[in-house]
């Protein structure tokens, strides 16, 4: 049985911390880092746990069978399968046919972004950051609130947190609606599908939150002609991927007060850089991607659980479409 290699871009103290965990849920199994083996030896190994790993490095493993993410997006990794010519190591040509791509799928996950979502759901509800402004001035105004059952949230993305986040909402008296692709159904939801409903969602809802993987299709989809449709006084929350918004049309809408205001807990490039003017807006609440964070306890045992399952009878866990990008 040939070793699992390990490649990744974490902090020793991570590293450590998901090793511990590995060697512990999978005592049979021999993890390697990257660096650990040479190129021939790379050229056996049919199993890999990824973490951002460097592409390049990624590349000198050409006969890999299967790819296990510890994250749920996996964006970045697609591109080792769409443009492999771009980044061949050392002259060897990455399999990118027939080896799968599995991302991290961890009800933990799901559970703990639908917790963030009701979270800053209810900031923007209870007007927390009309609040913080009055604080700020010492000013003592009790505003009105509105019910629960009169605040219509929109969920862009219907996977599993996109449920999650559905379930958890409506479990706390919201009206909600959801759009993704293709047709789904959503128990006490209202779903829309396809390019031609996602105005019909957009121009009805109060609160507005992307939880899409980031495609081709996806990528700058929130720009000025989608968010203008949102009704006057809306706010957006994004914690799907920054490349999804288009900052610049999102803060004219709040400069013209079209938009109320916006969370955003995840940028293009990360950390948000210090002269990034995102920092400073008044209507926007900066988070520094925390809205899901990987549980490793409770990855790492899903992450055991495919490969045990795939020791014992060569099933592969259920893979990334590559064409739809998730």
């Amino acid at each position: 049985m040939q070793p699992i290699v390990f490649i990744h871009s974490l902090s020793s103290a991570e590293q450590n911390q998901w090793l511990t965990l590995f060697s512990e849920l999978l005592a049979d199994e021999k993890i390697l880092l990257a660096d650990q083996l040479n190129d021939q030896q790379a050229t056996k190994i049919e199993l890999a746990i990824v973490a951002n790993p460097s592409l390049e490095e990624l590349a000198r493993f050409g006969n890999l069978v299967w790819i296990q993410s510890l994250w749920a997006g996996v964006d970045a990794i697609t591109r080792y399968f769409n443009t492999p010519a771009t980044i061949s190591a050392a002259g060897i040509e990455a399999n990118t046919n027939s080896v799968k791509l599995v991302r991290l799928k961890d009800p933990q996950l799901a559970q703990t972004m639908a917790e963030a979502v009701l979270a800053w759901s209810l900031y923007l509800h209870r007007d927390m950051p009309a609040y913080t402004k009055q604080q700020q001035q010492k000013e003592w105004s009790q505003l009105p609130v509105a019910l629960a059952n009169d605040i219509h949230i929109g969920i862009l993305g219907t996977g599993e947190l996109g449920l999650s986040a559905c379930a958890i909402l409506l479990r706390h008296g919201y009206q909600v609606s959801c759009w993704s692709r293709s047709a789904k159904q959503v128990s006490g939801a209202t779903h829309y599908q396809g390019a031609t409903e996602l105005p019909r969602l957009v121009e009805q809802v109060d609160i507005l939150i992307s939880l899409l993987p980031l495609t081709d299709a996806t990528k700058g989809l929130l720009n000025q002609q989608v968010l203008s449709l949102l009704p006057k006084g809306a706010s957006v929350i994004n914690f799907s991927r920054g490349a999804i918004v288009n900052h610049q049309d999102l803060v004219q809408l709040l400069d013209s007060g079209h938009v109320k205001h916006a969370v955003l807990d995840v940028f293009e490039q990360e950390p948000l850089m210090p002269s990034s003017p995102l920092w400073s807006h008044p209507k926007i609440t900066v988070l520094p991607h925390i809205s899901a964070p990987t549980n490793i306890k409770t990855a790492a045992q899903v992450v055991a659980a495919n490969i045990q399952r795939y020791r014992d009878s060569a099933e592969i866990p259920e893979a990334v479409d590559l064409e739809r990008g998730y």
